[in-house]
């Protein structure tokens, strides 16, 4: 049976320690796509307070959860146990966009993990923080964290591409705004 909590307890934020993935889900007010990421790396993940996190946004593909974050706020971010005893924690909340522009951004980025290409960083307010038992999750190896998106950050095919996001304004599938040109500049952005 699931246990709904005031806030993050040190177990909970152990448990969020240990886990190499985490899960963000936001979606549209109206219609649209609901949208689910993957996200790697524990040290893009941080806690800021027991009913606050935050994790870095880096430069990769689609910006459909500053999108739907502009439009509504309304996110989650998911933490599954694939080792260990089975676990499932959720974060229900309000999420914002912080940008290089924006006063705060400053001293977040300092609480993550040194990454090239951050786009902005996603604060979010937790309104319910609720664990359920994961019984039917898979038990897997974490082997090792991929490189890939750091790695490629230099090469001139991914910061000219960059360079074109970020000078656009950029919108999500659903044709919702995401981020005015200039905005961000994950071509010279690092944590």
């Amino acid at each position: 049976m699931g246990k709904v909590y005031e806030g993050l307890t040190d177990r909970l934020r152990s448990f969020i320690s240990e886990q190499p993935i985490y899960f963000v889900a936001t979606a549209p007010q109206e219609g649209g796509h609901v949208n689910v990421s993957p996200k790697g790396h524990a040290d893009t993940f941080t806690i800021i307070d027991d009913t606050t996190v935050a994790y870095l946004d880096l430069e990769g593909s689609g910006v459909e959860t500053i999108a739907h974050l502009r439009d509504n706020g309304r996110i989650t971010v998911m933490f599954c146990a694939f080792s260990g005893p089975p676990k499932i924690l959720r974060l229900y909340g309000t999420g914002r966009v912080v940008t290089p522009h924006d006063p705060e951004f400053t001293d977040l980025i300092k609480r993550f993990g040194p990454h090239p290409g951050v786009r902005t960083i996603i604060v979010v307010d937790c309104e319910r923080v609720a664990d359920s038992c994961g019984f039917a999750v898979p038990v897997m190896n974490h082997d090792k964290d991929r490189t890939l998106l750091d790695d490629l950050s230099g090469r001139t095919d991914t910061v000219t591409r960059r360079v074109q996001r970020a000078t656009n304004d950029r919108e999500s599938i659903d044709g919702l705004l995401a981020l005015r040109a200039n905005e961000t500049d994950p071509i010279h952005q690092h944590s």
